[in-house]
């Protein structure tokens, strides 16, 4: 139950009779002085103004902690019964409530949204992923401003607010460094301080940061041991601690969403090392052990049953055995990434505590956005950009096995095989990006509150979801949601507080009715029941044949005696599943969920789309310290003939460093200056370089550089002739074998007169990369040839869907 006195203690103005004289249902709160004398002579003695207070939430509003990992399913982690140790997790669950039956969207992007508003991720526009966002009111990727953030809410009363780590709910047409920036997290998000990074992923060891709004780069090199998430924690401990030293009585929101265990999966090897040889047995084996320590360890119901292997994935003993070694160790190097996360949230918390703070401070542990990831295809990857680019078939097991010792390392961009999503989200059927099933939205969840929660270690069973999150931190800070925010009057939250359940254990559960939808597949949860249907295989990219909707098979469980949706009770109770059916339609309707759309091409292409795109035109001009420009800001070169002009001006003896470069070490380009020399690089996924040098150096003085590039065509990904130029004159020429069709990089940005982040080539290191002349400006023009190299809109959306 929840405890007596800490409900007085820690939830003042709900339990006490002090009223709370802020009307605080309007945001922000209206300044209302209060009429009295106004004396002439402020030495009069009947001069009297009350003090000037800082605004604070009610009296014993707790402190708030909600840490998001990335990509994790809900067999992964020990506290679930996983292979991966996460003894943080353990020792919070230890001491408050372990929840197995918390849901999210089956996707990143619309799960944070949902939990940052408390409402729907349609509801908040965010049907999928930023980067396939279209004009409807549910996939717009814009979150309307009659559903203010719980962050914009808790600030508004008194809180400080936080976020470090991931924020991929940009629409991707605002991520440029011009904004507008309402939808970044220490702007229009509430977070008075964001650290951290903007898109799906990231390279742990060499991050695209922000803190803010503006970039910035790591404090130190993967060589002087960097790496993201222990970075993130360092800001996060710091944080509390000074705002603790500096607003003792004030509560913080702090929101901890590193970028783990989303691929690539970086981590120091000795992490890595302590699982040598534990997953030698293969996926199907780690399914019947976590099952068996899911059940000991009582998560899962004692009749719970283990789901079959889908007959799209293949089985362990079926594979290559060449290849066996190489998928054992994707899996130890993806547990020592979730170990290592975990310890660094052990940070966090053991800062806290130190503190003398953590009995009153609310914590949600959230073992995952969604569950497993399956786009790592089904042998992994070495560098996930090679799959991107539709070249998986240049990682040969021959290759593989040659990178083994390299995975997780800085020269690697891996991801694991689906096999082990599979495995990692036991007991259920299918993973990430499946919304119609537990394995794709169920994840473990851990609630720690010493102080207003008496029972420690329990189990609760009721049905939760990521919507739900928002209005619990309301209810626990004895705040109301707001009626009008900035003016705008306010939708209801569309979560249900969890707060009830916290002291008892078998309440009848209050969330009894939530849809379910991500690319089509879907579903729906009633009192017990759940109607899904899958649509599209997430592993499955190309050529699938989507079914119409209406020809999907549904299916049917009964969540009271059917834990793990093993048992279809469709064709034996062909009346419950049409009521559920009919109540999907009704929710889909309510949540702005339809019209269902699992189109590719039109959903990427921002005119077919209906959504706004900075890039407009055959020809992009940029000017010297631009930098840290996404793809989506820059006009495409792939699979065309291009040039580059650069206006720049050479001092006496020589100029040196980076005029343009857009990619990284994973792949990219760059044209540059080495010994005084012009120099064009294109790098193919990191495997093969083809360089071209001018055979003289630039002139001092002002001059135009000049490279063009005169594609094959006949297809995509074909190579060209590159030729360099100064002021007209040819001075080099070279080849580039084959290119990159797709995608250069996730993460990876277009720099001018300098490089951040990787580099495209060894000839440079990013802090030296600056260029030593000065640069006017530079043009990149797109040539009207015509030739073969239309992109399939299937391989788009496959690239779209896998980056997120």
């Amino acid at each position: 139950m929840i405890c007596t006195d800490a409900r007085v203690k820690y939830w003042g103005s709900v339990m006490t009779n002090a009223p709370d004289r802020h009307t605080r249902a309007i945001l922000p709160i209206p300044d209302r002085p209060a009429p009295g004398l106004t004396t002439y002579d402020a030495k009069d003695p009947d001069t009297a103004y009350p003090p000037i207070e800082p605004l604070l939430p009610p009296e014993g509003a707790p402190n708030v902690l909600i840490v998001l990992l990335d990509d994790v399913g809900f067999g992964a982690s020990s506290a679930f019964g996983g292979p991966c140790r996460t003894p943080t997790a353990e020792r919070l669950a230890a001491g408050g409530l372990t929840y197995n039956r918390f849901h999210t969207t089956a996707l990143c992007a619309p799960t944070r949204a949902a939990l940052l508003s408390g409402r729907n991720h349609h509801s908040v526009g965010m049907g999928s992923i930023t980067e396939t966002a279209t004009s409807a009111p549910g996939n717009s990727s814009v979150r309307p401003n009659t559903k203010a953030p719980l962050a914009m809410t808790l600030k508004l009363n008194g809180y400080s607010t936080a976020q470090f780590g991931k924020c991929h709910e940009v629409p991707v047409w605002q991520s440029s460094p011009m904004g507008p920036f309402d939808a970044w997290p220490s702007a229009g998000g509430g977070f008075e301080t964001f650290y951290g990074f903007i898109g799906g992923e990231n390279n742990q060891w060499d991050p695209a940061l922000y803190d803010g709004t503006t970039p910035v780069e790591p404090p130190a090199t993967p060589e002087q041991g960097y790496h993201l998430t222990e970075d993130l924690a360092d800001r996060a401990c710091n944080w509390v601690r000074q705002q603790k030293a500096l607003m003792p009585d004030k509560p913080f929101f702090v929101y901890f969403a590193p970028g783990a265990t989303h691929a690539p999966h970086h981590v120091p090897p000795e992490w890595a090392e302590q699982y040598r040889g534990q997953f030698d047995d293969g996926w199907d084996v780690l399914r019947e052990r976590t099952f068996a320590r899911q059940k000991e360890l009582g998560v899962i119901p004692a009749d719970a049953e283990l789901t079959g292997r889908p007959a799209e994935l293949t089985a362990w003993d079926d594979m290559p055995e060449e290849l066996k070694p190489v998928l054992a160790r994707e899996m130890e190097v993806y547990a020592g990434f979730l170990e290592h996360v975990d310890h660094h949230v052990g940070r966090l918390i053991d800062a806290i505590d130190d503190l003398g703070v953590l009995g009153n401070t609310l914590v949600f542990y959230i073992v995952g956005d969604n569950g497993a990831s399956a786009e790592g295809t089904l042998n992994g990857a070495f560098n996930e950009m090679a799959n991107f680019n539709g070249m998986a078939a240049l990682e040969t097991p021959e290759f593989m096995v040659s990178k083994m010792d390299e995975l997780g390392s800085p020269s690697s961009y891996n991801h694991y095989a689906v096999g082990w999503a599979w495995a990692t989200d036991t007991p259920f059927q299918w993973t990430k990006q499946v919304a119609s099933h537990w394995g794709g939205t169920r994840n473990g969840t851990i609630v720690h509150w010493p102080g207003g929660i008496e029972e420690r270690g329990e189990l609760r069973s009721q049905f939760t979801h990521v919507i739900d999150v928002a209005p619990t931190v309301l209810e626990a800070a004895g705040l109301p949601e707001p009626t009008t925010v900035n003016g705008v009057q306010q939708s209801p939250m569309e979560g249900t507080s969890m707060l009830y359940s916290f002291g008892e254990p078998t309440a009848e559960e209050r969330h009894d009715l939530q849809y379910f939808e991500m690319f089509g597949n879907r579903g729906i949860y009633h009192r017990g029941w759940s109607a899904v249907t899958k649509h599209r295989t997430p592993w499955v990219m190309v050529g699938e044949g989507l079914p119409a909707f209406d020809e999907d098979l549904w299916e049917l469980y009964d969540g009271s005696s059917d834990y793990s949706q093993a048992n279809d009770l469709a064709a034996k109770m062909p009346d419950v599943l049409a009521k559920l059916q009919r109540l999907w339609i009704i929710e889909a309707t309510k949540y702005n969920v339809l019209p269902l759309d699992d189109r590719g091409a039109e959903r990427l292409e921002p005119a077919l789309a209906g959504r706004p795109t900075l890039i407009h035109g055959n020809s992009q001009q940029f000017f010297p310290g631009m930098g840290r420009l996404s793809e989506n800001s820059v006009v495409s070169i792939k699979n065309k003939s291009f040039s580059v002009t650069a206006e720049i001006e050479v001092p006496t003896g020589g100029a040196d460093g980076v005029i343009i470069a857009q990619g990284g070490r994973f792949g990219g380009w760059s044209v540059y200056a080495k010994n005084g020399k012009a120099k064009f690089v294109y790098n193919l996924l990191g495997i093969q370089e083809f360089a071209t040098e001018a055979n003289a150096p630039i002139p001092a003085g002002k001059h135009q550089v000049r490279m063009e590039f005169a594609y094959d065509g006949g297809g995509l990904a074909k190579g060209g002739d590159v030729t360099l130029y100064y002021d007209g004159t040819a001075v080099g020429n070279g080849r580039v074998g084959a290119t990159q069709a797709m995608i250069f990089s996730a993460d990876e940005t277009t720099d001018i007169g300098y490089e951040s982040g990787t580099t495209v080539t060894a000839d440079y290191i990013a802090p030296t990369s600056r260029f030593t002349g000065k640069i006017y400006w530079v043009q990149i023009d797109l040539s009207d040839d015509n030739h073969d190299h239309f992109i399939d809109p299937e391989e788009r959306l496959r690239v779209a869907m896998a980056r997120q």
